[in-house]
């Protein structure tokens, strides 16, 4: 696991915690902001998925 995997996720987590705190409150922006960080997130992930991939790939 490379730390563009372990960002990503952790940003999909806070995200998701940020997302459902704002609807807990029914505050939307806080809502949207959490989703746009888990976007953020998965896709700082699937970078370091495909930076695994391609570090085995060459092994």
């Amino acid at each position: 696991m490379n730390k563009d995997q372990v960002k990503g996720a952790t940003k999909d987590a806070v995200g998701k915690v940020q997302e459902a705190a704002g609807k807990l409150v029914g505050n939307k922006e806080q809502q949207a902001k959490g989703m746009l960080k888990q976007a953020e997130g998965e896709a700082q992930k699937a970078y370091g998925d495909t930076k695994e991939v391609l570090k085995d790939a060459t092994k």
